[in-house]
C-alpha cells in the first residue's frame, strides 16, 4: 500500500525502518547495506525526510545517526499507517511470546524492499524454536492481519549466508521491547 502512495522505494524502506519500531536508529552506511541501495539514494531520502522534519539526526561519535522525530505532528499518523500497512504490530505480539530461544526476528522480501505485498516474509533467528507453536500463532496472526505469513527459522551462521544479498529489516531483538525506551540499531 505504501508503494502506491509513495513512489520512492528507498523512502518507503526508511519510513518502515524508522516508524515500524519506536526508537529505531540508523546511519547512512548501515542503511545502505541493510537496504542494498546506493549511498546516494539513501542520502537523498534521508535529507528529504530530515528537511520535512519527519526524521531527526545527531552524532554518536563520528556517525550521523537518524531516527524518527516523535515531536513531528504527523508522527503518530505515519506510525499508525506503517503498522496498519505491515500488520507487524499484531504479528510480533503473537509470534514472539513463547516460541523458544528467539534472538532476532526480521522482515525480508517485498516489505524489506519497500514494496507492499499480501505476503509477509519473516525470518526467525534462534535455537530450539517450537515450530508447531509458531505455526499455530502464524495462522491466528494471518486471520487478524489478512495477509499470508511465510517464515524461516535460522541459526546465526545460516543468517549470514541467507542475508548476504537479500534486503532485510530487523523488527525484534531479544532484550528489547517495541517501545520508545528501547532502540534497534543497524
Amino acid at each position: 500500500m505504501l508503494d502506491v502512495i509513495i513512489s520512492s522505494k528507498t523512502r518507503v524502506k526508511l519510513l518502515i525502518k524508522f516508524f515500524l519500531i519506536k526508537g529505531s536508529k540508523g546511519y547512512l552506511r548501515g542503511l545502505e547495506k541493510e537496504f542494498n541501495e546506493t549511498s546516494n539514494a539513501v542520502r537523498v531520502e534521508l535529507n528529504r525526510l530530515t528537511k520535512a522534519g519527519l526524521l531527526k539526526s545527531g552524532f554518536e561519535g563520528k556517525r550521523k545517526i537518524y531516527q524518527a522525530n516523535p515531536d513531528h505532528p504527523l508522527y503518530n499518523d505515519i506510525t499508525h499507517l506503517v503498522h496498519t500497512t505491515v500488520g507487524i504490530d499484531h504479528l510480533a505480539e503473537r509470534v514472539v511470546g513463547k516460541i523458544g530461544s528467539l534472538e532476532e526476528a526480521y522482515v525480508t522480501g517485498s516489505f524489506a524492499s519497500g514494496v507492499d505485498s499480501d505476503t509477509i516474509e519473516l525470518v526467525l533467528m534462534g535455537s530450539e524454536l517450537d515450530t508447531g507453536y509458531i505455526d499455530r500463532l502464524i495462522k491466528v496472526a494471518e486471520m487478524i492481519i489478512c495477509r499470508k505469513i511465510m517464515y524461516l527459522s535460522l541459526t546465526q551462521d545460516q543468517m549470514e549466508h541467507f542475508f548476504k544479498d537479500r534486503p532485510h529489516l530487523l523488527i525484534w531483538k531479544a532484550g528489547q521491547k517495541n517501545d520508545p525506551e528501547n532502540t534497534v540499531k543497524t
